[in-house]
């Protein structure tokens, strides 16, 4: 069993939701803290714990942020973070896992599953191990509470329910 720390420089904690039906915009977090232990010859033994500042949210639009930070959708200031902590960790095939976990966000705590993907591994040049992630699930907003939204004249709505979440992320040991 192996203690990582993320490389942050090398890791991003994201999303993308449907706007309009048809385009899709994305986003991160800037201000998040994670702890892994990994063990290659037993996943199962393996667990990781997030936690993300919500009002660290960019969408490359300020006025999109402000508003995503407001009571509207995070209400930041009274839900100021989002947790994530594994339950158990599944072998799905080689080098590829099931994360399941309690994702705490807007006053609300829900199970969900990360498809999660061993990218690579290797020595850095100042002798740490590095190992790569991918994750990627969905989420239902209203699971949440987040249910701001707005009827479109052609029909459909303005934001899509359902949250794409994007992890990419780097560990080292030695940091």
């Amino acid at each position: 069993m192996t203690t990582y720390s993320v490389d942050k420089a090398h890791s991003e904690v994201g999303f993308s939701v449907r706007h309009m039906v048809f385009a899709k915009v994305h986003g991160q977090f800037k201000d998040w803290e994670s702890k892994l232990t990994f063990d290659a010859a037993d996943p199962s033994k393996s667990s990781v714990e997030v936690e993300v500042a919500v009002g660290s949210i960019d969408t490359r639009e300020e006025k999109r942020d402000g508003h995503l930070r407001s009571a509207d959708f995070f209400d930041a200031q009274k839900f100021p973070k989002m947790t994530f902590k594994s339950k158990r960790i599944e072998a799905a095939d080689k080098g590829k896992f099931k994360v399941i976990g309690d994702l705490a966000l807007h006053g609300e705590t829900h199970e969900v599953s990360l498809d999660v993907e061993e990218t690579g591994r290797g020595k850095d040049p100042w002798g740490n191990e590095r190992v790569g992630f991918s994750a990627k699930g969905s989420i239902s907003r209203a699971g949440w509470g987040l249910k701001y939204n707005q009827a479109l004249e052609a029909g459909g709505l303005l934001i899509s329910d359902k949250v794409e979440i994007e992890v990419e992320a780097q560990v080292v040991t030695g940091k």
